[in-house]
């Protein structure tokens, strides 16, 4: 969407200009699972030992955008499953909302899957999340709609999450308001993955900062 001079917006019919948001709120989704494992390949993390509550607040502040509320979304594995990490969770999880950060938690679905390792096959058994992101989008959406927010904030470099950022740029059309989506990512040398959801405002973070929002109690 072009913009004028001052973060003004000009629409396509040129009918009218949309003047940015002098406090802009922000909500922050995070997306743990896929945050802990860019985390890993980035900075060599060895669990989701990230603050949610400190990283969102830093991220949010560094861009001079006034923090709303964090939102937390993961998967988690059954009891019966894995008892290290289904047990790292429910402590994790209680951790953080107890921090006021609202969290939507899904029950690990299993399935088995070929792989081929030096030259051989091998069936394993790996967890999907189901709804994550569906439940990310939905949320955005909605509270885009209900004027609740002035930038949706993700934690997640999904790129199915562009619809996300197509359907909010619509909202802000029909609503004729000033809406925007960053996303928030790790960024280092062995980062295996550099880009950000597409259509998006690109915030990468590096090591440092993430350091210093680690959660020093190790649920494990």
């Amino acid at each position: 969407m072009p913009q004028g001079p001052g973060g003004v917006i000009i629409l396509a019919d040129q009918s009218l200009q949309i003047l940015e948001p002098e406090t802009k709120r922000a909500i922050a989704f995070v997306d743990g699972q896929n945050l802990y494992h860019h985390a890993r390949a980035a900075f060599d993390v060895t669990h989701p030992n990230y603050d949610v509550l400190a990283l969102t607040r830093k991220i949010c502040q560094s861009k001079g955008w006034f923090f709303k509320a964090a939102r937390f979304y993961t998967g988690t594995p059954e009891l019966t499953d894995d008892p290290k990490w289904h047990n790292f969770w429910a402590k994790k999880l209680l951790a953080i909302k107890r921090q006021g950060v609202h969290v939507y938690s899904r029950r690990l679905r299993y399935r088995d899957t070929e792989v081929t390792i030096n030259g051989r096959s091998h069936t394993i058994t790996v967890g999907e999340e189901k709804g994550i992101d569906i439940r990310i989008a939905l949320d955005c959406v909605s509270l885009a709609l209900s004027n609740d927010l002035d930038v949706a904030v993700i934690f997640s470099q999904d790129q199915d999450m562009s619809e996300v950022v197509d359907e909010i740029k619509k909202i802000a059309r029909l609503q004729r308001r000033w809406i925007k989506v960053a996303c928030a990512y790790p960024i280092s040398p062995t980062a295996t993955n550099r880009r950000g959801i597409n259509g998006s405002e690109w915030v990468p973070f590096d090591e440092s900062t993430y350091k210093s929002c680690i959660d020093h109690r190790d649920y494990r």
